[in-house]
């Protein structure tokens, strides 16, 4: 069996596919990848001597770049972790979110439907739901309508969309999970967790959003990763599954916990302007997956921060290349802008 996993070379996709080349030995899994800051090669480098394992660089969004793929693999399943996934720099710059995440979804689906693949799995998000609010008794379910509030939540709204759209029209063999905030191994440093983790662990301030009193719900991504095995094997096809980790916390309770994990006092937090569209709360009802396929989240907030310390701990010179890498990024996008001039 061949299983393509695209977006594989970043933080939830690597760890998936470490996760399905050790319980699977039975398959044969690709990874495709762009390899933009995000991918990180280094991510899947313990598996990159199998013959088992296969890694193609290429871009979801190249229709004939991913047509080739198809045609000349044959896969049996897909599952679709490539994305743009970062809120504020689809704020900045929206234009990339559509091309990869509406765009190239559609490309993998066409592509999928051609080729025969049984199964394609999506790899949502929470956000497409939108806002919460302040009420502490609503929780997401599968039959919530969407309503995102950024261009990156719009832009996986309309791929679910498009996925469902395939099993409807095609009767093609599709799931959809939609998950809660992960953290742990292989996470770019410039996400909360690891990014508070360095600025902590060096004595910085630690920025936080606004009032710090938006709520999000954490995952263990090793978990997600179990879910979504599950729902491979188990799901019902054309159904949405929610998965969350039971751990609402506030930016601000997040912050805390960290800075006393650490043994730093609250003096190194700082207040900054919040975010544009910057939703107030989410918080996942996982029922269906743990009633239907009997998962349920096996690491609890306060393992999984150790878990992720300690892996960070243990690969200082993995987070330090990926931030040289970031850095590098930045300087050529000032260095390239041209200037402006008046007519």
């Amino acid at each position: 069996m061949k299983i393509l996993i695209t977006g594989g070379a970043g933080f939830i996709g690597s760890n998936y596919a470490h996760y399905r080349f050790e319980k699977h030995p039975e398959n044969q899994i690709f990874v495709l990848d762009k390899l933009t800051y995000a991918g990180n090669l280094d991510n899947l480098a313990d598996l990159l001597d199998s013959e088992r394992f296969h890694f193609v660089q290429g871009d979801i969004a190249d229709k004939n770049f991913v047509e080739a793929l198809f045609a000349k693999e044959k896969f049996d399943i897909v599952v679709n972790f490539a994305a743009e996934t970062h809120v504020d720099r689809s704020i900045t710059g929206p234009s990339i979110f559509v091309q990869t995440n509406i765009v190239g979804t559609h490309n993998l689906l066409d592509a999928a439907r051609l080729n025969g693949v049984k199964r394609f799995h999506q790899v949502s998000t929470d956000e497409v739901y939108g806002d919460l609010g302040t009420n502490s008794k609503d929780f997401f379910m599968e039959t919530t309508s969407l309503a995102p509030n950024c261009p990156y939540a719009a832009s996986k709204a309309s791929a679910d969309l498009l996925v469902r759209s395939y099993f409807e029209t095609y009767q093609m063999g599709v799931t959809i999970s939609r998950c809660s905030n992960n953290y742990g191994p292989y996470q770019f440093p410039e996400k909360l967790v690891p990014y508070f983790f360095k600025l902590i662990s060096e004595g910085k301030p630690v920025p936080v959003y606004g009032d710090g009193q938006n709520v999000r719900d954490w995952l263990y991504v090793i978990d997600h990763c179990r879910a979504i095995d599950l729902i491979l094997e188990k799901g019902r096809l054309g159904d949405v599954y929610n998965v969350g980790g039971n751990n609402e916390r506030t930016n601000l309770q997040i912050t805390q916990f960290l800075l006393e994990f650490l043994g730093k006092d609250e003096s190194l937090i700082t207040y900054v302007d919040d975010r544009l569209a910057h939703d107030r709360r989410y918080a996942i009802d996982s029922s269906k997956l743990q009633k239907e396929l009997g998962w349920s989240p096996s690491v609890n907030f306060k393992e999984g921060i150790q878990k992720t310390f300690d892996w960070y701990q243990a690969h200082k010179d993995w987070a330090k290349k990926l931030m040289s890498k970031l850095e590098e990024r930045k300087h050529k996008v000032v260095s390239s802008t041209p200037l402006t001039t008046s007519r």
